[in-house]
């Protein structure tokens, strides 16, 4: 069996692959290039005995004074990882990547390893003998993903550490939650609710909260409690150009592929958050909430709105992103609490893998941790 072998792709060869195959992440797809500042993109495809069998987008980041980058796939690529000869797919990568500069490839391969039901989660939530999500039964082990995780390691790939600064600081979650959406009724996921967030549900619905589909227009007041979300759970807010670009740059090709929505009551916007849609999956993206109205549960609302909307448009799945695995003293254990109230479940994915390139890769990676250390 021949290996394919791997070329640039123009945006509209990746735009019509897509349209075949719309199981792509919102991080594989040409427009995410045009969201990240600081990085070069390009789409590639895989071809074998003729067509275009699957594509990627490959993001590179320069290393300060060279001329070598770093290339990175996030949530992809999105190939056959069935195949037992990964080498087949991943080899011609490689190549193609070094002779664009590249002195190390990190990707992240699409695969679930395991999963835990919502109230499982919760369970582990509430016992102080529970560390962390993996010391929980798992309702699901996925054998395939752990049989890539050893043909990876075999071929010279190597996991990339969690919380080092490898990588420039990149590195998608490794657990997330997700919501199956696929044959679900409406009273299908409200009867899946836990009772504390049915119980916030109802609070948000008596008092009269409000949640609307919102325009561009609305991004300021997005930001505004993105701040104060940032404030409140240590981490650093992204300017308002970033949100700017990203919703021109998502919508540009279609125009709902990105959405905000907004919780309001009595006119003053209590809650917000983004929604990708890409193909059967919609991601739950940069929730945002203020002190104010707190008391009346607006998130609970706009999820549930979310949910329902993503629902009626046809998606399988609402991603829910990233969650904390630590189940002991983490500050992020009321986000998960909240997030397993939707009656989900929390994944765990095989994470993302880097492989240095040429005889300089090592070296440079290196140098990499050097640079970002004297940041």
């Amino acid at each position: 069996m021949s290996s394919p072998y791997v070329r640039e792709l123009t945006r509209e060869e990746h735009l019509a692959h897509l349209r075949l195959h719309p199981d792509a992440s919102h991080l594989q797809i040409p427009e995410w290039g045009d969201v990240k500042p600081g990085w070069v993109a390009e789409s590639v495809g895989w071809f074998e005995d003729g067509p275009l069998v699957a594509a990627a987008l490959v993001l590179y980041r320069p290393l300060p004074g060279t001329r070598r980058f770093l290339a990175y796939l996030p949530d992809g690529p999105a190939i056959d990882w069935s195949d037992p000869r990964l080498e087949r797919w991943l080899d011609p990568l490689v190549a193609h990547l070094e002779e664009r500069g590249a002195f190390a490839v990190r990707i992240g391969p699409p695969l679930v390893v395991r999963h835990w039901e919502a109230g499982t989660v919760t369970a582990g939530i509430a016992d102080p003998g529970v560390r962390h999500l993996r010391d929980l039964p798992a309702a699901g082990i996925d054998g395939f993903a752990l049989d890539a995780a050893e043909r990876l390691g075999r071929l010279g790939w190597r996991r990339c550490e969690e919380g080092d600064g490898s990588g420039f600081g990149l590195g998608q979650p490794r657990y997330g939650f997700r919501i199956p959406l696929a044959g679900r009724s409406t009273q299908d996921l409200r009867q899946g609710l836990a009772a504390h967030f049915e119980q916030a549900l109802g609070t948000a619905e008596r008092a009269g909260v409000r949640v609307s589909w919102g325009t561009g227009a609305d991004l300021s007041d997005f930001h505004r409690l993105y701040v104060a979300t940032a404030a409140r759970d240590g981490f650093r807010a992204r300017p308002p150009e970033y949100f700017r670009r990203m919703w021109k740059a998502l919508n540009a090709e279609d125009d709902d592929r990105l959405r905000i929505y907004l919780a309001e009551h009595d006119g003053f916007v209590l809650s917000a958050a983004l929604m990708i849609n890409v193909g059967p999956r919609s991601w739950h993206s940069y929730p945002a909430s203020g002190r104010q109205g707190r008391e009346l549960r607006p998130s609970s609302a706009l999820l549930w709105r979310m949910l329902c909307d993503a629902r009626a448009a046809g998606a399988d799945v609402y991603d829910l992103r990233s969650i904390t695995p630590v189940l002991t003293g983490s500050r992020l254990l009321g986000r998960l609490r909240f997030k397993a109230g939707t009656g989900g479940r929390a994944v765990e994915y095989l994470g993302e893998w880097e492989r240095p390139v040429g005889s300089q890769g090592k070296v440079l990676q290196r140098a990499v941790r050097v640079y970002l250390g004297r940041r």
